[in-house]
């Protein structure tokens, strides 16, 4: 398998892609696998998603014997594979629970689009990011919705065109990351450093409500598409209306004013 799924008992799935020979470059193997495991996240009804990769980089973007088999293909194969890769980056950016991109080394191509299909994205210092595209005849097309949601239709005519690579601290500052870990001291690990910061962020969602989590990124996901008017402000209201006399909505209150910590549902995973 190019790619390994686990899931703790705390509801924490760990998708990591398993290509390091190769820079954990993308296939349409992967792609699949990528589709496969997605699957079950929403099925077990994960609490949160932390996707990584093995090896010293993220992911160096297209894999060279894919491209090749790509190029001597048919517009119509090649619109299907499109399809393929449209559909992954759909499918990560709205799955229900949050999501932690767990970055290393180069993310490259579409890489790029699965970091900024991720709710939290945190990255060494030493990490870079490169829409590469233009530089051998392609266009960075289907990442162009999320990767220009994330850092901003300027930036993204920048990049896209220049094909510059992207060091962490700007990653940061554009809002392709969220979180830069600082070099490590001596003697310390990078990828230490990494899996500290994204289990500190995997406790803070942890301690959060499930259903409020899922329920938030169903609202930003609707106030994205919706225009600011009476329609929305009244969805809004109706959504922490629910919130507030829903099961959770009361033991949070509770646990709040009873200054003691809240007691949220117990993982039970939800096999197909």
């Amino acid at each position: 398998m190019t790619t390994n799924l686990t899931l703790t008992d705390q509801g924490v799935a760990y998708l990591t892609l398993n290509r390091p020979e190769v820079h954990n470059a993308f296939d349409d193997h992967l792609i699949d696998q990528l589709l496969d495991h997605l699957v079950s996240v929403k099925q077990q009804q994960a609490r949160l998603l932390v996707l990584g990769a093995k090896g010293q980089h993220f992911s160096a973007g297209a894999d060279l014997n894919w491209m090749r088999r790509m190029a001597k293909a048919s517009e119509s194969d090649n619109l299907q594979d499109a399809h393929q890769l449209a559909q992954l980056m759909h499918q990560l950016d709205q799955l229900p629970c949050p999501t932690i991109a767990r970055v290393q080394g180069a993310a490259y191509g579409g890489a790029v689009g699965l970091v900024a299909c991720c709710d939290l994205a945190i990255a060494t210092s030493s990490a870079r990011f490169c829409l590469s595209e233009v530089k051998i005849g392609l266009i960075p097309a289907v990442i162009s919705p999320f990767v220009s949601r994330a850092i901003g239709l300027r930036a993204m005519r920048h990049y896209a065109l220049t094909a510059e690579v992207i060091d962490a601290e700007t990653a940061q500052r554009l809002g392709l990351i969220t979180h830069r870990v600082p070099l490590p001291n001596s003697g310390a690990s990078a990828q230490t450093g990494l899996d500290e910061a994204v289990d500190h962020y995997v406790q803070q969602l942890l301690a959060a409500s499930p259903q409020s989590l899922q329920q938030t990124k169903a609202l930003l996901h609707h106030i994205e598409h919706t225009p600011l008017g009476p329609q929305l402000l009244d969805h809004t209201c109706q959504v922490i209306a629910q919130a507030r006399v829903s099961a959770q909505g009361q033991e949070g209150l509770n646990a709040f004013l009873e200054k003691r910590p809240p007691q949220w549902p117990t993982f039970k995973p939800e096999h197909p």
